[in-house]
């Protein structure tokens, strides 16, 4: 059995890497948009401030803090406070507030937008009642005032995880969706069927073949990246490559649910572009989901290319490890495996 594998496994990366032309694509296209969006967003600033708020959103105390009444501040519903607080140091949120009944508020002192919102919190009154009273002083009280510290994160930085995934999204499910159909229908699949090789055998090889090719592809990618910017690792690169062996993993077996009896290219495109493109617009990888719709943010979470860019950026921003990403590998691998199942049950020669 693992002697047929192999032998479609080698003859399917024979006929990628002698397709120059897709081999090239498939190197250079990242690399080139991640230094275009190295070269657009040299700029750190923002044009609209970002405000964590301690709380689930149902039940802010609008009318307690006034502060919440600002316009042209964009009010974030944060649950993990440290993980906020993280993003404060990291120049992603311009201050977090705790409007608890011992207010409290984080800015980063070398934050400008920081030091700009938090002389809007004070000129607010900060809590319990208006900015000013009838005789000019302040009726509010003053949430007490924690400092954090730490250099703003790039754009560059932030959607490279992203740019990752997505590179491996696309080589995943066009490099067995679409390949595959094509076998199909030019009788490749047909020749294969009269010998012993099984369903199951020829979609394992294809996802090792495709494994390899698309490993092979983002390490190159990312050395590239590595060499003309200087973006920060901050985790274990063990738990990086598991993020993205387990994310691959899922998004091939995906490509073969597509493949599995479809007989024309046209068609499967079609497919794996009502598949991909959702992900791409839902999963993070150019924008942060924050302060998007409540359904988004819950269909955002059923994509597995979010799986993949959260557990990246966790691992490489963060500094996250291996158990602090499990969740992430364990459901990536979970759905490959019921996926590539579902896959070998349906698929069809001819």
């Amino acid at each position: 059995m693992w002697r047929r594998i192999l032998t479609i496994l080698v003859a399917r990366n024979r006929e990628f890497y002698r397709d120059r032309a897709g081999l090239s694509w498939n190197i250079l296209m990242p690399i080139m948009m991640v230094l275009a969006f190295a070269f657009i967003f040299t700029d750190t600033s923002r044009d609209v401030f970002k405000v964590g708020v301690v709380g689930d959103g149902a039940d802010m105390p609008v009318a307690a803090f006034p502060f919440l009444q600002t316009r042209h501040i964009q009010f974030i519903p944060v649950t993990d406070p440290s993980a906020a607080i993280g993003k404060v140091e990291r120049h992603q949120l311009d201050l977090l507030v705790d409007p608890s009944e011992t207010p409290r508020y984080w800015v980063n002192s070398e934050s400008a937008n920081g030091y700009l919102v938090e002389r809007l919190l004070l000129g607010a009154g900060g809590s319990g009642g208006d900015a000013a009273g009838d005789d000019g002083e302040s009726a509010g009280v003053i949430p007490q005032r924690v400092t954090v510290s730490g250099a703003a994160l790039r754009y560059v930085d932030w959607v490279l995880p992203g740019v990752l995934a997505m590179n491996i999204m696309f080589s995943s499910l066009w490099g067995v969706g679409w390949v595959i159909v094509r076998y199909r229908k030019n009788g490749v699949l047909r020749r294969l069927k009269a010998t012993p090789l099984s369903p199951w055998e020829f979609l394992t090889a294809q996802v090792f073949s495709r494994l390899l090719v698309v490993l092979g592809a983002s390490l190159v990618v990312y050395s590239g990246a590595s060499l003309l910017l200087d973006f920060p690792m901050h985790g274990s690169y063990l738990a990086l490559l598991l993020v993205y062996v387990s994310g691959a993993l899922c998004l091939i077996s995906l490509g073969l649910i597509v493949s599995s009896r479809l007989r024309t290219e046209e068609v499967a495109d079609g497919l794996l572009n009502l598949i991909s493109w959702p992900m791409l617009l839902l999963s993070g990888v150019w924008f942060s989901m924050e302060g998007a719709s409540g359904a988004a943010q819950i269909l955002s979470r059923f994509l597995p290319l979010t799986h993949i860019v959260d557990g990246a950026r966790a691992v490489m921003i963060d500094g996250a490890g291996v158990l602090q990403v499990l969740p992430q590998i364990g459901l990536l691998a979970g759905l490959a495996l019921l996926f590539l199942t579902l896959a070998a049950w349906m698929f069809r020669w001819e």
